[in-house]
């Protein structure tokens, strides 16, 4: 398979964009499917779980392959719920470009910026697609100025709608200058491609200006055939686009009906024309797993030691587990064994799967470029590195957003016991930003997540997939502790029992981390007032403290913790003792150290019609919200306010009954903040 003809794109956007309504037109067009699923009828290809079915969202990303003009496109279809966003962080990781899906309607949307923002922070080049343009309210040119308001990369048009709304009748391509309209009666396969017409002339021509001139700025040639108002090139100017694209200078815009199948073809055209191949990007980057300063570069090449990237586990139900990696070099083969480096421990690749969606097709061989899942892995989790064993590289681990809502959750039998343990683990293993922990001091086991419907859906997975009885408790706010101060702290565990004793004494540290959120452990001992062979178990044991904090039992964050001096015993000291003393130390600090309280706050948008926006303004301050803009929009207003996730519970029925039903709102994740003193005394009180 030629690389240049390789695709790795995925389609990332707002929900209720259309997503998975865009995925099933590229399916049919393509000829990978015969027939359009729609979401709302619980039909949709990519939606293939029960729970998507029946919400008509997408919880999990899939992944299919298809074919347009010879170049094989994979596609990765992800949820747009900020609850899922660990399926959007690790699909952008794998990918060499994406699809971003705008509602000509709303525009710019919260969840639009995040997933905007994890394609930046992984530098994946990507053009954009306004759907919905036959809805009433679309407006092509407010979408793209709030693109270009609100995103630092020049968002240009190379197609824009004739008409809007109900009077939306095609679409004009900028570069060809043609007006394309669709055969109603033949679900969008056949179209005509006329001169633009006149009364639309005007504007396609100023539109277009805007087009040059920014291709221009990528090609000296095309400069100043601009400059001097000679008849540019096309195929030039399809080079500087496709130029432009990858390096991350612009964005082509397009526009479109995914629902009315108006536009699709032009955005398959736009992924080949646009977006890069492997081989049009720069080698990937790892190190050496024994030499961490040493730069490995792996190219996009068969013929290159093997590395790739385990990027998503699933439990399925037939085949057990499944690893979904992205070949970056070399060739998987079945009946082979490559190295995963993060755990030391070589992984048999039973069978390798190309898939769609939650269908299979087995095949033998899977080369750089390729998205492929694999069967026999044991010990890979997502972000794990597979390589060549002679050859060994740790490619970069990804980063996934800390849990902020917990709920306990009960087997209702003894029996269920073995199997929720069992279940819980598989999900854990699956989902990077789903945590099971055990409560000590209840004996309760705790689940967190990313928020309400995010541990809904795992819950009832745990119900239909795996058959476990459990009842769950209500969600619960996953708060966290930290200092505000400077202190010094002694750990002295020594025990005399008969025979050998423990013996170790800590001195360490504590600072705040200046961005409140990791863990920082210095060793600054000089000389042998400890041994070497004892540091390790101090920082487990400070670690080991650090989970549960000394105000309510929330876990301590954002410490820089620095040992200073200690003492052993030439007999009595052992790894234990230093152990127990590291924990004694962080403890007895973190109460000296002036410990808050902290709370996660999030960014909260609500779209509300005037009518109602005095009372959604009134429960939004009773809920301590902080009003950070609002901003009018085609008869609403946009309010932008950051709000304490433990005043948002129950707010969807809340805003429902308070604007009859009429007013929307998205919440993502922001940040922690301390607990205001008041409310603080309060939780305390309680925990007490």
């Amino acid at each position: 398979m030629d690389l240049n003809h390789v695709r790795n794109i995925g389609i990332m956007a707002h929900i209720d964009a259309g997503k998975t309504t865009t995925t099933e037109r590229i399916l049919f067009y393509t000829g990978k499917t015969h027939r359009m699923g729609e979401v709302h009828d619980g039909a949709a290809t990519m939606d293939w779980m029960e729970q998507e079915k029946e919400r008509g969202i997408t919880i999990t990303s899939a992944a299919t392959t298809c074919f347009w003009r010879e170049h094989t496109i994979n596609i990765l279809d992800t949820p747009g719920h900020i609850d899922f966003t660990v399926e959007v962080e690790r699909s952008l990781r794998v990918l060499d470009g994406a699809v971003a899906l705008f509602c000509a309607v709303g525009g710019v949307e919260p969840q639009s910026e995040a997933v905007w923002r994890q394609a930046d922070k992984y530098g994946v080049p990507r053009i954009a697609y306004i759907n919905k343009m036959d809805r009433t309210g679309a407006n092509f040119t407010a979408a793209l100025k709030a693109m270009n308001d609100c995103f630092a990369t020049q968002c240009v048009a190379i197609a824009i709608p004739a008409g809007e709304g109900e009077m939306f009748s095609g679409i004009i391509d900028l570069l060809a200058m043609k007006f394309r309209i669709f055969h109603e009666d033949s679900q969008g396969t056949r179209f005509d491609d006329l001169q633009v017409p006149d009364d639309m002339l005007a504007t396609a021509n100023e539109y277009r200006e805007k087009l040059l001139e920014a291709v221009a700025e990528h090609d000296d040639r095309l400069l100043e055939q601009f400059l001097h108002d000679q008849e540019l090139d096309p195929a030039r100017v399809l080079r500087a686009v496709r130029k432009a694209t990858i390096a991350n200078d612009m964005v082509p815009v397009l526009c479109g009906s995914s629902f009315k199948n108006k536009g699709i073809q032009k955005l398959l055209d736009a992924v080949i024309d646009f977006l890069p191949s492997p081989l049009d990007l720069p080698p990937i980057e790892g190190h050496h797993p024994d030499k961490l300063n040493k730069i490995v570069l792996r190219k996009p090449d068969p013929s290159e030691p093997t590395s790739a990237l385990a990027f998503k586990i699933m439990s399925d139900p037939y085949v057990g587990k499944l690893t979904y990696i992205r070949v970056y070099s070399g060739q998987v083969k079945t009946g082979t064994y490559l190295l995963n480096p993060n755990r030391g421990h070589k992984e048999r690749i039973a069978r390798l799967l190309r898939m769609h969606s939650n269908k299979r097709e087995d095949i033998k061989v899977a080369s750089a470029g390729d998205i492929v899942a694999v069967i026999g892995m044991r010990k890979t989790t997502t972000g794990d590195t597979l390589c060549d064993v002679k050859h060994p590289v740790i490619l970069e681990k990804m980063t996934f957003p800390e849990p902020v809502v917990s709920v306990a959750i009960e087997p209702k039998t003894q029996a269920d016991q073995d199997k929720l343990d069992d279940a819980l683990t598989r999900l854990a293993a699956e989902d990077p930003t789903f945590q099971v922990r055990h409560d000590e001091e209840t004996g309760q086991t705790i689940i967190s997540g990313m928020g309400e419907l995010h541990l809904e859906v795992l819950t009832v997975r745990l119900i239909r997939e795996f058959g476990v009885a459990a009842s769950v408790g209500r969600p619960s706010v996953a708060y966290k502790e930290a200092i505000t101060r400077e202190v010094e702290s002694e750990g002295r565990f020594i025990r005399q029992s008969g025979g050998k004793g423990h013996y170790g004494v800590v001195k360490i540290r504590l600072q705040p981390t200046k961005d409140g959120t990791h863990f920082e452990f210095v060793n600054k001992i000089v000389g042998a007032a400890v041994a070497k062979e004892y540091i390790p178990a101090i920082e487990k044991g400070i670690r080991e403290a650090m989970t549960s904090g000394v105000l309510a039992g929330y876990q301590l964050t954002g410490i820089h913790c620095e040992l200073l001096d200690g003492n052993s015993h030439e007999v009595d000291s052992n790894e234990s003792a230093f152990r127990v003393a590291g924990y004694l130390a962080l403890q007895n600090g973190a109460k000296k150290a002036a410990p808050v309280l902290l709370e996660p706050i999030m960014d909260v948008e609500v779209v509300v019609p005037e009518a109602y926006m005095g009372s959604v303004v009134g429960d939004l301050n009773s809920r301590r919200g902080k009003i950070n803009g609002m901003v009018p929009r085609d008869g609403a207003t946009v309010i932008a306010v950051t709000v304490p996730l433990s005043e948002m519970f129950g707010y969807a029925n809340t805003l429902r009954n308070i604007s009859q039903g009429r007013a929307v709102f998205t919440m993502m994740f922001s940040k922690y903040m301390p607990v205001p003193e008041e409310v603080s005394q309060k939780m305390l009180e309680h925990v007490r």
